[in-house]
C-alpha cells in the first residue's frame, strides 16, 4: 500500500472524531502484516482521562481482528504542522511494532514525512525488558 493510500484512509478517519471539548480532530491509519487496514479517531470524554487518542483506536481495532503486527502507521491532525503521536500512543505503538516501522505523520496526502518508530520513541521499553 502507498503511504499517499494510508494516509487518506487517515484523513477520512478524522472525519468521524468525537471532539465536543478540544475540536481538535485526530485521524489514523494502521496497515497490518496481511495488507489489512484499520482507521481510528479521536475520541474525547467529559473524564478527560477517558479520552483514547486516533492512534491507539486504530491500533486497537486491528488487535482485536486478530492483528498483531503494525506494518505503517499514517496520522493527520487538524493543523498545518505535523502531529506527532503522543507519549501513550507511542507505547502502544512499539508494542505492536518494529524499530524500523514507518509513521507517516500528514498535514495532507500531499505533505507528509516519515519517521521510523525507533525515531519517535528511541530506546523504548518494550516486552524484551520484561525477560532480562
Amino acid at each position: 500500500m502507498e503511504y499517499k493510500d494510508l494516509i487518506l484512509r487517515a484523513l477520512k478517519a478524522k472525519e468521524k472524531a468525537y471532539v465536543p471539548y478540544s475540536n481538535f480532530r485526530v485521524g489514523a491509519a494502521v496497515l497490518t502484516e496481511d495488507g489489512s487496514v484499520y482507521e481510528g479517531c479521536n475520541i474525547e470524554n467529559a473524564s478527560y482521562g477517558a479520552t483514547n487518542c486516533a492512534e491507539r483506536t486504530a491500533i486497537f481495532k486491528a488487535i482485536s481482528e486478530g492483528h498483531c503486527e503494525i506494518k505503517a502507521l499514517a496520522v493527520v491532525g487538524d493543523t498545518s504542522t505535523y502531529i506527532y503521536p503522543c507519549g501513550i500512543c507511542r507505547q502502544v505503538i512499539a508494542e505492536f511494532a518494529k524499530s524500523d516501522t514507518p509513521v507517516i505523520l500528514a498535514k495532507n496526502e500531499e505533505e507528509y514525512i516519515v519517521r521510523t518508530l525507533v525515531q519517535i520513541l528511541p530506546d523504548a521499553f518494550t516486552k524484551r525488558d520484561l525477560n532480562k
